[in-house]
């Protein structure tokens, strides 16, 4: 199975190293979207609905959806995914795929998405990695798609969000309000945005009468090491200290 996915452009790809973010219009067939769309009901019908976490409260999340689901596994292990991954983190010879998810905001169940960014989490000794979040239904911009604070890759490491109410980055790190925010994006079925695991992002509440709905895959430097800090993702996997990622939950794209 292949699925058709369009090249980066290099203004694409400079809009990325100065921004810490990138809209990618049509990075998918919207054909593709629809079939993507259709599968991704089944997985979301039988996500837990309980509210324990922050992040809960802001989307629901169907994990690793590319390893059950022949579709999804066939997008992410695109070639053409690869190779935008790999020019979009400059510098990195290949890519390793640390996780897929299914996410959904509903209107009247999810709130916001607070301000974060992704790495303060990860047991990577570097931070090459992005994630493409790409649109399996149309989503206006007051559906919730995501917000950047520009240049915020450039902050380095600002701390975890999500561990207790309030702590999200412009409330930990007010300064960063002197940096722009990236405009509302009103994105179609196929469209996608990717940002760095550094870039500080958000989400509104979903305003609409209807789910938003996305596809996420976040792509890590194929060289990176394992340095053993405690994650769900890789506790009891084996994985050595300082040793690349060598592992099959870990698949390796080279461009």
């Amino acid at each position: 199975m292949e699925i058709p996915v369009r090249q980066v452009t290099d203004d694409e790809v400079a809009f990325f190293e100065e921004y810490g973010w990138v809209r990618l219009g049509r990075l998918v067939d919207p054909g593709a979207a629809r079939a993507l769309r259709e599968r991704a009901g089944g997985y979301l019908a039988d996500r837990a609905k309980d509210k324990r976490t922050l992040v809960d409260q802001a989307f629901g999340q169907s994990r690793d959806v590319a390893s059950c689901d022949e579709m999804f596994g066939a997008l992410t292990m695109s070639p053409a995914m690869g190779r935008n991954a790999v020019r979009l983190l400059h510098g990195v010879r290949a890519v390793r795929v640390q996780v897929t998810n299914l996410l959904v905001k509903e209107a009247g169940e999810h709130g916001a998405t607070e301000f974060h960014q992704d790495f303060p989490w990860m047991p990577m000794d570097r931070s090459a990695m992005l994630t493409v979040w790409l649109a399996l239904v149309d989503v206006p911009a007051d559906m919730g798609s995501l917000r950047f604070y520009d240049g915020s890759h450039r902050q380095g490491l600002l701390g975890r969000s999500f561990t207790r109410p309030g702590d999200d980055q412009l409330s930990q790190h007010p300064w960063l309000k002197a940096l722009e925010v990236s405009p509302p994006l009103d994105l179609e079925a196929g469209d996608a945005t990717v940002h760095h695991a550094l870039t500080v992002h958000g989400a509104p509440a979903n305003r609409h009468d209807r789910p938003r709905l996305s596809f996420t895959v976040t792509y890590f430097d194929a060289d990176a090491l394992y340095t053993g800090l405690p994650y769900k993702q890789t506790d009891g996997l084996g994985l050595r200290v300082n040793r690349p990622f060598e592992h099959e939950r870990f698949p390796c794209l080279k461009p």
